[in-house]
Parts: structure tokens; C-alpha cells; sequence
């Protein structure tokens, strides 16, 4: 590191310095460090190769204010996982600092100077623990430096207490504040000269907090936006205060692809408080993350603009939209169905397939169905646009924010240094924010109002009815077993239209990050392999939803060892430990997946003594192999995604009127290294809840090109009676492993340890989700 790379004390008032602006007379500690240092690690793996990289620079994330409040910067969207409070902890606790001197500014988007921003793949954590330890680190060996230059003492006998540096012989204290001014002219220690806290002087990272198992651990540090959540103050999208505010709502069309043919807005104008109709461009196919077009209603309050919105005239022209005009859920599945039947393009194998199968002594078949889903966040989409003097700015929750600045700016026609976006919390994502085609669409709408701030607003039948919908998926699984039930061959189709068909012409094929999502990783040994991907069309807009498609493919291999092991007459448990094969590490490349969650498979191989663990753990809490009596049984399931390692136990009762009780889950789950325990816990509780939706109600189905649940009348969550009666998280620590991720791990097991749960309970196999009647049946 040169001389230059210095830590800075700039004269920056907190309040201006949260307007953004400079001046005042606050002191802020600040540093810089040379960009160029991003060298030093792998580029092409992790944060590094994401776009805007990582950024540990002090003066982008750490600042104090000479009364010694600190401010720690968040780059990354607060949805519920609570990344908000996760990453200031990790740099407050490395930086020494008092949580309640602690005050946290939410990043512009602008991954330039914050690093990348996008909020998906789970992970925040995992990309950004490092960076942020570094940054907070390098702060406090400048405080260090500064109070021994102070009392002219070494810096080897001064060390960061709680918000103040300590002199250890003499027991003097200086606090944060009153060095920031003392740290102006002294040089940053280079990257290699930043000294980390061992794990024993950490007061928050890897500290259990809340209710564990019926045990109260310690509260603190409380989460940063708790009580502003439940008190009502937080700030979501829908709650950015303007004067002069104009809401907008838009009719699109029904069927992906169609467009506006001839309209009248005449009866929509004569609503009170309509100020504007107008036409907004959508681009057709592929969609992108560009809008699908429409007619837009701009009024004064939201209730006349979706008012006017029933009384506009549309003929909405079908003939772009192609075959999606006739795009029916029941006719599509049949027809992957019939296509599962049918060799595919091979994406693995080994072993002669064919000949295992003919010599089989038994041989075990199933078809197992998914459907489309929505991500439904309880806030809807909504963005607020302003511009002026040919700047425009954007309030929005947004997962992410830079794709959210290029496309606004790419839609106005402006540079992206005149596009700013805010990014406030946001109530759930899910994966559906992190396209920002509902802040291009207010963008548009702002442009015919220079000045004026608009609000766009969705509703929830706009939300269910124009998504970015999670892939249908139909997958064929088939097994030869030999007379002791060990199996010889395993044949796996899986046919599930791509993202891809949202950025180019439909591939019709899954990509390499697609397969690559327990499919072509799936981690059985068996002698005799193949793994096809035959073609799936697309026909609405498919995009992220959490977990992506692991819950297809764990939906089906995880069923489908159930069954394996119903055949050969073992237990479930004992089977797939035998059918994991020895404890090894699978380098991904030699499956034949070169994504691998964007991670260094030499860091990141897929480690089955963990996938053990996991099992061998959750097994045992669960009481596996207890009497379980009439009508009730337990299940079992589990996968490896996003680098982590998940294992799920239920104990379901299905009485004689095919009325499910879920009376407890249990989920073992090691991601390495916990940054924050609670959250942790919490991100795995909700994962049980939201797959059991996905597992038992939640479903879109079309007619004709149109999506026939709108709300959550039709379009089923769970509700209080679907939870566990009791949940229970059992945390696998593993301190030297690699940070893995958390928010997405959680969900691919929840739906065949359930209906593997319902099979031991009552001997009804469910191949189709949603269950839905069919336990009634």
C-alpha cells in the first residue's frame, strides 16, 4: 500500500453527511485505500467477481462524528433477513463500538463506490463479512495509533476498549470521538498489516441471542429496524412522504407478450381526482427486466388511479403474444410429462445406464410436479420517480439497486451519475425486487410530470397476475435396485422452462447455473448415472423466487430416495446415509457444474461428511425410528445449496378426514462460520413456514395466457394452523469451514420431508404439489 493510501479526517457534520453533502463541523473518521488492491483475491469467484466487486474502504463505511456517534454503512437491502442489523454488527464489533452509540445509513445505489448491491443468491453475508471486518479493523488501528501518539506511549500497549481506546498500564481512556481529528495525518496499515479479533474478544458475531429452545440467551445487540417495524414507523417503499405526490397504477396485459391495441380513457378522465392517461411502452419479447406496457392512470390518491383503471377500454392485441395465448397449466404439464418419457440432452453420466436398468431385480419410477408460483412480498412493488433539471431520482424497495439505476437511466435517456436510488426497506423480496421493471414503469409515467414526484403503485392482483413466476417443473426419476435394495442405476429428466428466456430467445433448456442447483450436483453414488435436461418452453415471464430451482430438483430426488427405500424395505434414514456413499469432497467440475454459486470450488466443494452431519443431527434430535402411533409418522429430507448444508425432520398426523397436523420440524443447518446466530435461526424459521405453503397451497395456474389466482383468496399462503405446533432449529457450527449462505438453504427440503411425512403417516404418496384435497381423496 502506498503512502498516499491515508486515513482522512474530514470536517463532515452528521446531518449533512446523511444528506450526502459535505461541509459542517463534526469530525467523521474517514479513510481511503487504492481500488486497485481488489487484485489480491480471486476475481473470477465470490464477491469479486460479482459486478462492483467488494469494497473494504473506511471512508465508504465507517464514520464518527466527533460526539462519537458512529454511522456504519449498509450496502446491501434490508427484506426481513435482517442484514441491516447483521452487517453493522460485524463492523461494530470488530471497530469496538458501543451498539447504542451505533446509527446505521442505508447505501444509494451506486456499486462503484459501495461494491456490489445486489441483494439475492444469499450472499450478503457471506461476500461481505470479510470486507466489512477489514474496513472496521483498519478503522480502529488508526484510533489505536492516534491515542499512542496522544500519550506518546507504543501502540502495542494501547487497545480498543468499548467506544474508547485504553492505555493498558496506566488505565487512561480516550473516547472514539475525541481521537477522529488525532487520526487526520496518520497512514492506513496496509491490508497485511490489519490485525482481525480473535474470536474471544468478539462481543456480538457468532453470539446466540433470544429464546433457544425454551432458553432465554442474551438480547443484545437488538435488531436496528425492530422496534420501528412493529411500532409502524419504518419506512417501505409506499411510506416516502412528498408533497404534491401523484399515484399512478397501470392496466397491463393479460398474457405475457400482448400489447395495447385501441383504447378509451374517456369515462376513466371523468373519475374526481384523474389527471392523466397514458400510454407506457413495454418491449415485447424477451422481457428483460424492461416493462410489459399499458396503459397508465395518474391521480391524485391511489383509489381514484385504480378507479379509473376499472373504467379505461382496452383491446388489448393478442397476436405478438404467439403461443403464450394459449398457454393452459393442465395441457403444459401434460405435455412435459409426455416429454419426460423422451431421452434429453445429456448433462451427466457414467456407468452403463441401460444395462443397470435391464438387470435390475427391481426397478422404481416416479414423475413428480411443481407448478408456477409468485413471490407475492407483502409489499407489493412500488417505486416514487422524480425528475428534474435532467436528473431524475428514484424511491424504491429494490434488491437491486445499480440494475435499478442502469435501467431508469437507460429508460430516460440519461447517464447513470444523473439517476439516484433510494432504497428503503422493503417487506419481503423473495427474489421478485431484484427486477426493477415497476421503477422504470413510474420513471415513464414521471417524465410527463417534470418536477412532480410520482408514485407507482401495484396492487396484489397486479402482483400475482404479472410476476416474474417461479418455473413450472415436471421431473421423471428411475431407479434399478439390486436384490438387497441398493441401487445400480439412477436416471433423472428434469424439464423446466429457463430464465434465460427473459434476456434472449427462449433456450427451452436449463442453464449451467440452473443445473447446477442439485440437479447435475445431486451427491448419491451410485454405479450407473445419467442425468438429461429434455426441452420446456417458456411462456410468461420465469425469474428468481427463492431457492430457485433447487426446489424442484429436491422436491424430486428427496421424494424420490423415499421411495427407494419404501422399495428395497429400509429405513429411510439408514438408506440414503448407505446411498451418500464414503465421507468425500466433490469438486464440482467433476459433475460437471461450473457455477457452483459463483464460489471457488477449491474453497467450496460439495463436502458429504457435512451432508452426514447434518442428517446423523437432525435425525437424532428429531427422535428418529420413535413410535409414532396411528395416522402419524415422521419425514425426512435434505440438500445442499448456495454452499450451506440443510437437513429437515417433520412429525405430521393425517386424521381420517385428511386433516394435516404438523405437530413438530426439526432442521439441523451448517453454513461454516455464524455471523449472527438469531438471524440465522429466524431465516431457517421462515423457510419452514414459507415451504410449507409451497408444499401444501401455493399454486398459479393459466387459462389462455392468463393467470386465474389473483389474490390471496385463490393464491394460498399459510396460515396460523398450517405451523409446526413445535419448531426447532439446531445449529452445526463449523468455525474453519467457508462462509456459506443462509437466506435460501433453508427452503428445498421442506416439501418432500414433508410429504415423505405424510407417506409414513398414512401411506399416500403425493407426487403433485400443491397437496392441496388430495389427502381428502
Amino acid at each position: 500500500m502506498s503512502a498516499d493510501d491515508n486515513l482522512m479526517i474530514a470536517n463532515v457534520s452528521r446531518r449533512r453527511f446523511l444528506m450526502g453533502l459535505a461541509g459542517g463541523s463534526a469530525l467523521v473518521l474517514a479513510a481511503r485505500w487504492d481500488v486497485a488492491l481488489a487484485g489480491n483475491e480471486k476475481a473470477q469467484f465470490g464477491a469479486g467477481a460479482m459486478p462492483g466487486g467488494w469494497v473494504d474502504d473506511p471512508n465508504v463505511f465507517i464514520h464518527i462524528d466527533a460526539d462519537g456517534l458512529v454511522t456504519i454503512v449498509n450496502n446491501r437491502s434490508e427484506m426481513g433477513q435482517g442484514i441491516r442489523t447483521s452487517l453493522v454488527m460485524v463492523g461494530a464489533d470488530e471497530l469496538g463500538a458501543d451498539w447504542d452509540q451505533v446509527r446505521v445509513e442505508q447505501a444509494e445505489g451506486d456499486h462503484d463506490k459501495y461494491g456490489n448491491q445486489n441483494t439475492d443468491g444469499s450472499r450478503s453475508m457471506r461476500h461481505w463479512y470479510q470486507p466489512m471486518r477489514r474496513a472496521a479493523a483498519a478503522a480502529r488501528q488508526m484510533l489505536e495509533q492516534a491515542a499512542a501518539n496522544e500519550w506518546g506511549v507504543p501502540v502495542s500497549e494501547v487497545q480498543a476498549g468499548v467506544h474508547t481506546i485504553v492505555h493498558r498500564p496506566s488505565g487512561k481512556e480516550l473516547g472514539f470521538g475525541e481521537l477522529a481529528a488525532k487520526a487526520r495525518e496518520l497512514d492506513v496499515p496496509g491490508r497485511n498489516a490489519l490485525v482481525l479479533k480473535r474470536d474471544d474478544e468478539l462481543r456480538f458475531v457468532g453470539k446466540e441471542t433470544g429464546l433457544i429452545n425454551g432458553e432465554l440467551k442474551s438480547a443484545y445487540p437488538k435488531a436496528i429496524d425492530g422496534e420501528d417495524i412493529v411500532t409502524g414507523k419504518a419506512v417501505y417503499g409506499a411510506d416516502v412522504p412528498f408533497e404534491g405526490l401523484l399515484y399512478a397504477v397501470i392496466a397491463r396485459p393479460p398474457v405475457y407478450g400482448a400489447t395495447v391495441g385501441d383504447f378509451d380513457d374517456t369515462e376513466a378522465l371523468k373519475v374526481p381526482g384523474v389527471e392523466k392517461v397514458l400510454k407506457v411502452e413495454g418491449t415485447g419479447q424477451p422481457a428483460g427486466f424492461s416493462p410489459l406496457g399499458g396503459i397508465a392512470v395518474v391521480a391524485s390518491n391511489t383509489w381514484a388511479a385504480m378507479e379509473g383503471r376499472k373504467a379505461l377500454k382496452i383491446d388489448w392485441n393478442l397476436e405478438p403474444a404467439g403461443d403464450n395465448a394459449s398457454y393452459t397449466s393442465a395441457t403444459y404439464r401434460e405435455s412435459l410429462e409426455k416429454a419426460a418419457q423422451q431421452p434429453g440432452k445429456v448433462v451427466r453420466q457414467h456407468g452403463d445406464l441401460d444395462t443397470a436398468l435391464e438387470n435390475a431385480d427391481k426397478r422404481v419410477s416416479a414423475t413428480y410436479y411443481m407448478p408456477h408460483m409468485a413471490q407475492a412480498p407483502m409489499e407489493p412493488p412500488v417505486a416514487t420517480v422524480r425528475i428534474k433539471d435532467g436528473k431524475a431520482e428514484v424511491w424504491a424497495p429494490v434488491q437491486n439497486p445499480q440494475a435499478t439505476r442502469d435501467t431508469v437511466a437507460g429508460r430516460l435517456g440519461l447517464d447513470a451519475e444523473n439517476v439516484t436510488v433510494h432504497v428503503t426497506l422493503l417487506g419481503g423480496g423473495f427474489g421478485r425486487k431484484s427486477k426493477p421493471d415497476f421503477a422504470i414503469e413510474a420513471a415513464s409515467i414521471a417524465e410527463a410530470f417534470k418536477g412532480r414526484p410520482v408514485r407507482l403503485q401495484w396492487s396484489r392482483e397486479d402482483d400475482i397476475h404479472h410476476a416474474y413466476y417461479h418455473a413450472v417443473s415436471v421431473d421423471y426419476l428411475e431407479a434399478g435396485l439390486d436384490n438387497n435394495g441398493q441401487a445400480t442405476g439412477w436416471l433423472h429428466r428434469t424439464l423446466s422452462p429457463s430464465i434465460g428466456s427473459l434476456f434472449a430467445p427462449d433456450p427451452k433448456h436449463k442453464g449451467e447455473f440452473e443445473l447446477g442447483m442439485g440437479f447435475n450436483t445431486m451427491p448419491f453414488s451410485v454405479p450407473a448415472l445419467r442425468l438429461e435436461n429434455p426441452p420446456a418452453p417458456a411462456h410468461v415471464r420465469i425469474g428468481w423466487f427463492r431457492s430457485v430451482y433447487n426446489l424442484p430438483h429436491a422436491w424430486a430426488i428427496q421424494s424420490f430416495a423415499h421411495e427407494m427405500a419404501v422399495a428395497a424395505g429400509k429405513d429411510h434414514r439408514d438408506y440414503v446415509l448407505d446411498l451418500l456413499g464414503p465421507d468425500r469432497e466433490i469438486h464440482n467440475l467433476t459433475v460437471g457444474d461450473g457455477w457452483n454459486y459463483g464460489e471457488d470450488p477449491d474453497l467450496y466443494p460439495i463436502d458429504i461428511g457435512r451432508m452426514r452431519n447434518v442428517i446423523e443431527r437432525v435425525t437424532r434430535e428429531a427422535d428418529w425410528g420413535k413410535s409414532t402411533g396411528k395416522n402419524r409418522g415422521l419425514g425426512l429430507a435434505f440438500h445442499h445449496s448456495f454452499v450451506s448444508y440443510t437437513a429437515i425432520v417433520f412429525d405430521v398426523e393425517v386424521d381420517d378426514q385428511g386433516e394435516l397436523t404438523i405437530h413438530r420440524a426439526d432442521i439441523a443447518f451448517d453454513c461454516g462460520p455464524q455471523a449472527n446466530p438469531e438471524r440465522i435461526r429466524s431465516q431457517l424459521e421462515g423457510a419452514i413456514v414459507m415451504g410449507i405453503g409451497i408444499a401444501l397451497q401455493s399454486e398459479v395456474t393459466f387459462e389462455d395466457g392468463v393467470a386465474q389466482q389473483g389474490n390471496f383468496d385463490k393464491y394460498l399462503i399459510p396460515r396460523m394452523p398450517d405451523a409446526p405446533k413445535t419448531l426447532r432449529v439446531h445449529l452445526v457450527d463449523n468455525p474453519d469451514e467457508a462462509m456459506g449462505g443462509v437466506g435460501e438453504p433453508g427452503l428445498p427440503p421442506v416439501a418432500p420431508a414433508l410429504c415423505n411425512a405424510i407417506y409414513a403417516a398414512t401411506g399416500k404418496r403425493i407426487r403433485r404439489l400443491p397437496v392441496g384435497d388430495q389427502l381428502k381423496a
